[in-house]
């Protein structure tokens, strides 16, 4: 008989825990396998030796997982040192823990495939993807992914009605995303027709200029009144500096400033026009409300393809989604090369994004439509009857 150990890293998303579903799940069907351990906030649960037996857990308290948000086992960003992952080793070997799985993105790849060489042959070690940044390279998309897509989506949706309905201002909102623009890119999707908002959409890999900016949001707010703007926490200039100072940076952790208060101050002082801006925030990798089902159902299938991986000798390994069609959508189940995935990231490819910068392609579009799990609410609306060309309301 021996152990299996289950670790999360870096920030929770909505459908971390069905990942953490699907792990248990398919591990319970091992009959070698005696404890299925969960480490109590990440790789400090590790060092510390704080585990919980999850095997001992009933089956209709697990079932909580698929729509519980946040990490029920606890995660953590803790820095390792190389001795940190010998001291690991000798803490699996005490435990007669054979087997691995580290739930995170490429930050918590790097972690496993560093403990994969610190334990050897003696323990198999696989990764299981989860980001809502969508920047773990190699793979289509990583769940997480398509929850946060469908926040924003709704998110935007919500807003660019209020907008509309009193078109005096222009509406910033500002969206998670690291260094690369997955999530802001989504909000495309909150659009039913031509003209709908968002009206401009401002992405990490396009360098900002103001000047283009500014007299973008002075001709779509005389055109329409209001206006709304979503925009990537990390924008950066061409010079490749955040256009909002970041508040506080050390290594791969940094907490970028608003970038959207930067803007509305920026439209409010340069062009003399009302402007606000929104930060959903951690609301948008922790909101239940907005899980996709889509999301949801492969979380758990990362899950357990990763336990049936070390389970049956594999290690080294991520589960990962290959898209083979997107109409119909289909994805099959692979395990990447842990080495491919370690730190690498992967941002919105130049395909995706419109020629002018500020917006997004139809091919980005149909990419992202089936992660959403459902299509965006339908709204009433009788003011298109009205010619309002040249009236004011503010």
């Amino acid at each position: 008989m021996a152990n299996l150990l289950i670790a999360h890293g870096g920030a929770p998303t909505a459908v971390i825990n069905a990942s953490l579903y699907g792990a248990v799940m398919e591990a319970k069907r091992f009959p070698g396998i005696e404890h299925i351990y969960a480490a109590v906030y990440g790789s400090a649960g590790i060092l510390n030796e704080q585990f919980t037996d999850l095997a001992q857990v009933p089956e209709e308290e697990l079932e909580k997982l698929l729509r519980t948000p946040g990490s029920a086992i606890g995660t953590s960003r803790t820095h390792l040192e190389p001795e940190d992952y010998a001291a690991m080793a000798q803490i699996l070997k005490k435990h007669d823990i054979r087997y691995v799985l580290f739930t995170g993105g490429n930050g918590s790849m790097d972690t496993c495939g560093h403990l994969r060489a610190a334990c050897g042959n003696d323990v198999f070690v696989a990764g299981i993807p989860k980001t809502i940044d969508n920047d773990i390279s190699v793979i289509d998309h990583a769940p997480g992914y398509g929850s946060a897509a469908n926040f924003i989506v709704q998110c935007v949706s919500e807003i660019a009605q209020d907008v509309r309905s009193l078109p005096i201002h222009v509406s910033i909102i500002e969206t998670m995303g690291r260094n690369a623009g997955w999530i802001t890119a989504a909000a495309a999707l909150a659009r039913r027709a031509e003209g709908d908002a968002p009206d401009i959409i401002c992405l990490q890999e396009v360098p900002f200029d103001e000047e283009r900016f500014l007299a973008r949001v002075r001709e779509l707010h005389d055109k329409k009144g209001g206006v709304v703007v979503v925009v990537s926490e990390g924008l950066k200039n061409a010079d490749g500096s955040t256009v909002a100072p970041p508040l506080f940076e050390e290594g791969r952790a940094r907490y970028d400033g608003d970038v959207g208060t930067y803007l509305a101050r920026l439209i409010i002082e340069k062009l003399s026009i009302k402007a606000r801006s929104e930060k959903p925030g951690i609301w948008g990798r922790a909101c239940a409300q907005a899980q996709s089902s889509v999301d949801r159902e492969e979380a758990v299938r990362m899950g357990a393809l990763a336990a049936r991986a070390v389970l049956s000798g594999k290690s080294g390994v991520m589960a990962g989604l290959m898209r083979c069609s997107t109409d119909p959508y289909i994805c099959e189940d692979v395990l990447v090369p842990i080495e491919q995935v370690m730190l690498e990231e992967r941002l919105m490819p130049k395909e995706f994004i419109s020629d002018d910068g500020f917006d997004v392609t139809d091919a980005f579009c149909e990419w992202c439509r089936p992660l959403l799990g459902s299509a965006p609410a339908q709204y009433a609306d009788f003011k298109h009857s009205v010619n309002m060309e040249g009236v004011r309301l503010h």
